[in-house]
């Protein structure tokens, strides 16, 4: 369009030359020059006009057809250049979009590797706490497998027939040692009494006992045996816990003796010697206060259990509580029948005894007889 506007301004520039048109077919008056010569000085102002009013026409045309041109041109101009104005905003539009589009992308990236290297950082430390733990566990295993093994010697090679004098010292003869401490003046004297105390005292062997089996018990044992639970709501352990466990940690202390119970049926209770020391017998406290430096206060004579003053060689803690109790021998059978008790039916519920059902029935009882005598007061020497 410009090149036709700068065309029409060339042409308004140059106007067409006046008189100088020649016409582009030959007149009749050129052919008859010597017939028409006097007609000649009369026409020649009809063609001059003629060419003058064509070139007035072609003059207007040109002034028509420029101003239309510059109009179509305008509005030509007019429209690019609102057309440039809303490319311009939608340019303005983009490069915005753009840059917000950027910042977020940037914001992303950022957070992307900051979530990249939490999770890194956390699965570096999750590793290596479960590479701790695995390690630990694999130490635990190792000392339990250890344990399990020896309680499985242990308890396998005890049977009612041939019981175990290691695992089980009580069915040791009373009579060894038993009179070593009596003042004997002869030897005359001495062994009468030696023989007739092993006459008097020392029990029949096990395998040598009359025994039957109670169909009731021996019937809630199969029916605990089926299914082996530590719940006391079963008929076999309620009867236990009835008969023998209850009246066996039934101390003068009532409330210390819940605590017993309660630390024996979750496995929690400590049972230690401690030092033998030549203390006066007093009305002190049997409770010791243990502190972080293993420092020990006095020992005291005085069972916390039955309030009565002894001579306690041995001293209880209940769970991880850091406090001990002083407790005489007669205290500490009853509270190792009760446990021994407890961790043989620990043993058959985790399977490690592999007996006969009978066999695993009469070694039951046996440990009820255990804690029937220590309720009644009876205890090895070695206690």
């Amino acid at each position: 369009m410009l090149r036709g506007q700068v065309s029409l301004e060339e042409e308004s520039q140059n106007p067409p030359a006046v008189g100088h048109w020649k016409p582009l077919m030959p007149s009749k008056g050129d052919k008859e020059e010597p017939e028409g010569g006097c007609q000649d000085a009369g026409g020649v102002h009809e063609p001059q006009s003629t060419e003058q009013l064509n070139v007035s026409r072609l003059r207007s045309s040109s002034v028509e057809i420029r101003e239309k041109g510059s109009e179509f041109l305008r509005d030509e101009l007019h429209k690019a250049q609102k057309e440039l104005k809303l490319k311009d905003k939608e340019c303005e539009r983009l490069s915005k979009v753009r840059e917000q589009l950027e910042q977020e992308l940037e914001e992303l990236t950022a957070s992307l590797f900051e979530e990249a290297h939490k999770m890194v950082r956390e699965a570096n430390t999750k590793q290596a706490a479960a590479e701790k733990q695995l390690r630990e566990a694999r130490g635990k295993i190792d000392m339990l497998q250890a344990e399990v093994t020896a309680l499985k010697t242990l308890v396998i090679t005890s049977t009612p027939s041939s019981p175990n004098r290691e695992l089980h010292p009580q069915l040791q003869s009373p009579s060894k040692g038993g009179f070593r401490k009596g003042h004997g003046r002869n030897k005359s004297t001495s062994s009468a009494m030696v023989s007739a105390a092993s006459q008097n005292v020392a029990p029949e062997p096990v395998s040598r006992e009359c025994r039957e089996v109670d169909s009731i018990l021996f019937a809630e044992f199969q029916a605990w045996k089926e299914s082996p639970t530590l719940d006391k709501s079963c008929s076999f352990l309620d009867r236990i816990y009835q008969e023998d466990v209850g009246p066996c940690l039934d101390f003068t202390k009532q409330e210390l003796s819940e605590l017993v119970r309660v630390a024996v049926e979750q496995n929690t209770l400590t049972i230690e010697p401690v030092a033998f020391q030549a203390v006066p017998v007093g009305n002190v406290a049997a409770e010791e206060c243990g502190g972080p430096n293993g420092f020990r206060s006095q020992i005291v004579t005085k069972c916390a259990l039955s309030g009565l003053p002894r001579t306690c060689k041995h001293r209880i803690m209940l769970g991880d509580s850091g406090n001990y109790y002083y407790i005489s021998p007669s205290c500490r059978a009853r509270i190792t029948a009760v446990c021994n008790f407890f961790t043989y039916i620990r043993y058959i519920q985790q399977g490690l005894v592999r007996q006969d059902v009978e066999l695993m029935y009469w070694e039951v009882m046996r440990l009820r007889r255990e804690m029937s005598l220590a309720k009644l007061g009876f205890y090895p020497s070695e206690m």
